[in-house]
């Protein structure tokens, strides 16, 4: 054998060794801690979720899930350091649907989320729960909607960030039912919730879990929630479809994202085990609890529903002309 041609098999092995991971050695994965960035501030609906799949997830993989927070830019900060890591499946992110509805409304991201990210799994999915302050003086939709196109523009709307399924969720409602309405971001859920209980904005389309508790206390009036299925934490508010909007959805999904480049067995694991969890008996009850129904589609179902979705929230911040910037 050429000296030239036994340089360039040994170099290939090492190539393939360096880069090939076999279905075997995805199974002895993880060897070392996993850490688990959210783009969000600790307490909000993707945080909590997150941490109580992290801590199922050590269990089963005999290592630590530790969830950072990268909180900013709705997500983005997090998923782009996330795009920028090792694909080594020790670096993952764990995204609010957020991820899907960003590209349609910043002009310049720092990573592609098709080329640069690897969709792992649904974790769950969700419904907001449309509510206002007291001082609005509306039970239902309808008078809401009738109350607000009384007073253009005076209306202001919180969300947990420009970019969010609830920004873009109250974008939605205000277009079909052809309201002027004023949005307000913030740098989360928690934050958002704090300003509407104060009545420093009129209404808010927010995560469930975040909500109940001012529902229930009577600091906030809940007229519909966004799913086409009432929710089992607020099971007498109607739906929005049911309250005259007639297949108006704005679902709110969490998932898994890697860096392009992991490799495909350690993909597989990652999902094999996040349906695991997210299915398990121990979690079912405490994510309903959340207000997310868990899900856990395949590597490739979960693929072609993510870029359905970042095609169909493009499509409407194009229309409404909504930029983030």
């Amino acid at each position: 054998m050429h000296i030239a041609h036994l340089v360039r098999l040994t170099s290939a092995v090492a190539v393939a060794l360096l880069c090939g991971v076999t279905p075997a050695q995805a199974q002895t994965y993880p060897t070392k801690p996993i850490r688990m960035l959210v783009g969000f501030p600790p307490g909000g609906p993707t945080d909590v979720v997150g941490r109580i799949i992290a801590d199922k997830l050590g269990e089963q993989f005999g290592q630590p899930v530790v969830v950072e927070n990268r909180p900013g830019a709705a997500g983005n900060i997090a998923a782009e350091q996330v795009a920028k890591a090792a694909p080594d499946g020790y670096t993952v992110l764990y995204a609010s649907n957020a991820i899907a509805i960003s590209p349609g409304l910043y002009a310049k991201l720092g990573f592609d989320p098709v080329k640069d990210l690897i969709p792992v799994t649904e974790a769950g999915t969700g419904s907001l729960v449309f509510v206002v302050h007291p001082s609005v003086p509306v039970n239902t939709v309808q008078e809401f909607i009738d109350y607000a196109k009384a007073r253009p523009g005076q209306l202001n709307y919180a969300s947990s960030g420009s970019g969010t399924i609830t920004h873009l969720a109250a974008v939605m409602f205000s277009q079909r039912t052809g309201l002027q309405t004023q949005h307000v971001p913030y740098k989360g859920s928690a934050p958002s919730l704090v300003d509407i209980v104060a009545g420093r904005v009129q209404f808010l389309m927010g995560a469930i879990n975040t909500a109940v508790p001012f529902i229930k206390e009577g600091k906030l009036r809940a007229l519909a929630v966004t799913g086409l299925k009432r929710s089992p934490a607020l099971p007498d508010v109607k739906t929005l479809d049911e309250s005259g909007l007639s297949g108006f959805e704005a679902a709110n999904w969490q998932g898994v994202f890697v860096p392009a480049g992991t490799p495909a067995p350690i993909v597989a694991r990652l999902n094999a085990e996040f349906v695991k969890a997210v299915r398990s008996p121990e979690l079912k009850p405490k994510l309903a609890q959340q207000d997310m129904e868990p899900t856990g589609p395949s590597v490739d179902a979960f693929g072609a529903a993510f870029r359905d979705e970042l095609a169909r929230w493009t499509k409407l911040a194009k229309e409404a002309g909504i930029k983030a910037e």
